[in-house]
């Protein structure tokens, strides 16, 4: 994967400002944009009267005329990400590789920045984004990316596949990667899946059913959360996974990308899953993604892993063998020149058709077609207005503020928060992470439209005082720097203290084996609590928990706060919250685990508990152990109480058709589809009412906990709704709960099934039980 760039210094972006404001006022040839790239141009009659350039033909046979025109040799040169010209054809060379995780980014050779768009906008890092627990945001977001990257397109900037977003399970508090994902729960996951997905791809009404604002691609499939722990490397790692972990856990995301997202990728992993490589696994690929969810897209390998799963893995002994297997399973893209270089040779020995290999480019063509590739000039198509001045709008802009703001989880509140600016002489403003720019924009990063850090944006609402602390979130040795912090915190009316992590400490191919604020920061922390004179507030900013007990328990320490990796606009975010221009509403997406946690291996994929060895379980849905934090929790400076205005029926009984086996046969479940389950669904309806004196926004989570059969989760989310209410307001906030959807849970086989027996619904500290019988 490519690496990622410094942010600007000072100098450089004012040298970038005013090449802009040149190219802004029509100032030289350094500021033209490039002709963005494109098929079937027009102005060639020769090319524009082939089939494939046919705008009035279904999209299947424009493909299916453009792959009789190829010989084998040229096939080839569609199977990889740096796309091969074809002069022939008018077809110019693409780059299938853009991202676009939370924002359009540089990672990946599709995309790039210059002084005619100089950055992009840059939103928070998926899991805090998550933490708004807001379906509505999520599509917002993916709308805004979109409209970005299209007019970075038009300007030959930018391709249209993008390979966002990562939706795989934050299944351990340790992985470097799980900044990247919305958390550790599967309908959360899911929820964001489809929302960010269909904001990125939806081309509106007017463009025909089947036509891609740009494609999206959900990653990475599957059982995929282990990088680099203790020497173990994604690039050999075998997953043992049991069939109910499977589907109950790691599979509904993508399943719901798929189906609900109509995503128009999903990206294959590194990992093997029970031995087998995913990007050679029929079952998983043709099987599921392409057989049982029916993908209207294609499917790509991660980078390099058809070349890791002969070199790394040697799973096969010859590479065209690996070429062979993993055309035949069902990848139609490599990420990488593996296939390039051994397809031909593959087909050649008899080890694969020509045909598979036509299926798969077909695959890539048909993308290429919705997304207007092969219609000629974009700027002369929908969204061909898009250019420069649609990036980076103050619109754009206000939105990655407000996401921030939303997803911000007040942890704990002594009362000290929300702080007055006007009672504030004097502010310090510690910690390694306190004037944190590049850090707050996490991996996967652009170059954002500007930055506001933490400490620009308390410096915005009251007098500061800097000191960081420690001169690196490491925190080791000579750069701890305790007695000019605990100066400024001893002088100062409030103190806040920004800590926790950043690239260094989890990333990509880089897992944690701690759970404790990295190196000496729990001595800074603690130290400048102890002596600090006014309220000392705590931030957090980082991707993955950490076990912050000793703070919890502080009574030096007012409050905390976790603030993810806010993006562009974190520090104006920061401030908002703390000093009550924001009521703080997110919720935490993952569990936060004591340290003892990390004495289970990391490479234990067991979601389940086993009390036999004294195993925990994973997530909030089975976890059994001690928690620092818990999911969902997040404090208000309001309060809100619940009311169960409309209860489901006590007893709800499944018609079950005559001779079904259950009838004469004592059943624990059964099965989640069939007659029984027409219709079978029912309406909870909940009365919501601000109990407080300041406006705010409240998620109202909808958990269900199921009979104890077939090792079922303790509770797991139906649901979630986001109610914004000023004082003394009250709402209805309502749930349909479908019963062999909503309340069926996977068996040890992998089938979903409804449990026969009680079903608590609970919502905060309200309960209502049903009975589901035959």
């Amino acid at each position: 994967m490519a690496a990622a760039a410094p942010p600007f210094p000072a100098l450089a972006a004012a040298a970038l400002l005013l090449v802009v404001l040149l190219c802004l006022s029509g100032g030289g040839g350094v500021c033209n944009a490039q002709t963005p790239v494109f098929a079937c141009d027009a102005s060639n009659a020769t090319v524009a009267a082939y089939g494939f350039c046919n705008r009035s033909a279904t999209a299947a046979a424009r493909a299916a005329d453009l792959v009789s025109r190829l010989t084998l040799a040229e096939k080839v040169g569609f199977l990889v990400d740096k796309q091969a010209a074809l002069p022939r054809l008018g077809i110019p060379a693409y780059e299938w590789w853009s991202e676009a995780l939370h924002g359009v980014s540089y990672v990946g050779p599709g995309t790039r920045f210059s002084p005619l768009v100089p950055g992009a906008t840059s939103f928070p890092q998926p899991i805090l984004t998550a933490a708004s627990f807001n379906v509505t945001l999520f599509r917002a977001i993916g709308e805004v990316v979109s409209n970005e990257a299209r007019a970075m397109h038009n300007v030959g900037l930018a391709g249209l596949t993008f390979w966002s977003p990562n939706i795989n399970i934050f299944r351990d508090p340790r992985w470097g990667r799980g900044q990247e994902t919305p958390g550790e729960d599967p309908l959360l996951t899911s929820k964001y899946a489809v929302g960010y997905v269909t904001g990125l791809q939806d081309a509106g009404a007017g463009a025909g059913g089947d036509a891609l604002k740009v494609a999206a691609c959900c990653k990475h499939y599957t059982a995929y959360d282990v990088d680099n722990w203790k020497g173990v490397e994604r690039y050999t790692f075998n997953a043992v996974v049991s069939q109910q972990d499977l589907d109950d856990t790691f599979q509904p995301p993508f399943k719901s990308c798929v189906i609900d997202g109509n995503v128009a990728s999903v990206m294959c992993s590194y990992n093997q899953v029970n031995g087998t490589p995913t990007c050679a696994d029929k079952d998983l690929l043709s099987g599921v993604i392409r057989g049982d969810w029916k993908l209207n897209g294609y499917i790509s390998s991660d980078c390099d892993s058809v070349d890791v799963l002969y070199n790394n893995q040697h799973y096969t002994k010859t590479p065209e063998d690996a070429a062979a297997i993993s055309i035949k399973a069902g990848l139609d893209l490599n990420c990488g020149s593996f296939l390039a270089q051994h397809t031909v040779a593959a087909v050649q020995a008899g080890k694969l058709s020509e045909s598979d290999v036509d299926r798969a480019i077909t695959n890539n063509f048909i993308t290429l077609m919705r997304l207007g590739f092969f219609d000629g000039d974009p700027r002369k198509l929908p969204f061909g207005s898009l250019g420069p001045s649609d990036v980076c709008t103050s619109s754009n802009q206000k939105l990655a503020r407000e996401t921030a703001r939303q997803g911000i989880v007040l942890l704990k509140n002594n009362g000290a928060l929300p702080l007055s600016a006007k009672s504030i002489k004097s502010m310090a403003v510690i910690g390694p992470n306190a004037n944190a720019s590049f850090t707050m924009i996490g991996n996967y990063e652009g170059t954002p439209c500007k930055y506001t850090t933490p400490l620009q944006g308390l410096r915005a609402n009251v007098a500061t005082v800097y000191q960081p602390g420690c001169t690196n979130v490491g925190c080791s040795g000579n750069s701890l720097q305790l007695d000019a912090a605990t100066k400024a915190a001893a002088s100062a009316d409030v103190t806040v203290l920004v800590v926790g992590a950043d690239q260094s400490i989890e990333r990509e191919s880089f897992d944690r084996t701690s759970l404790l604020l990295p190196g000496q920061q729990p001595q800074l922390v603690s130290a400048v609590a102890n002596a600090s004179t006014g309220p000392c507030i705590l931030v957090i900013m980082s991707g993955g928990p950490f076990d912050i007990s000793f703070a919890k328990s502080s009574d030096k320490i007012a409050a905390i706060l976790w603030v993810g990796y806010p993006g562009e606009a974190g520090g104006a975010a920061i401030a908002d919250v703390l000093f009550g221009y924001h009521n703080p509403s997110g919720r935490l997406p993952v569990t936060w685990y004591p340290e003892s946690f990390t004495k289970i291996p990391m490479t234990d994929m067991r979601m389940r508990p086993d009390a036999s060895t004294g195993y925990p379980g994973r997530t909030y849905r089975f976890y059994t152990g001690d928690t620092v934090y818990a999911f969902g929790d997040g404090l208000s400076y309001t309060s809100f109480a619940h009311h169960l205005a409309s209860a489901p029926p006590a007893h709800v009984a499944l018609q079950l058709a005559e001779g079904h086996a259950c009838l004469t046969e004592k059943c624990v479940s059964v099965e989640a589809e069939g007659g029984h389950c027409e219709s079978l669904a029912f309406d909870v309806h909940l009365r919501v009412r601000n109990a407080g004196d300041v406006g705010g926004a409240h998620t109202v989570f909808l958990f269900s906990s199921p009979p104890a059969v077939h090792n079922a989760p303790a509770k797991h989310l139906l649901g979630f709704e986001k109610v914004a209410l000023a004082p003394g307001q009250a709402g209805v906030v309502a749930f349909k709960v479908d019963v062999c959807r909503d309340l069926s849970v996977v068996d040890e086989l992998g089938n979903r099934k409804v449990a026969l027996g009680s079903h608590t619904l609970h919502v905060g500290d309200l309960k209502h039980t049903i009975n589901l019988r035959v």
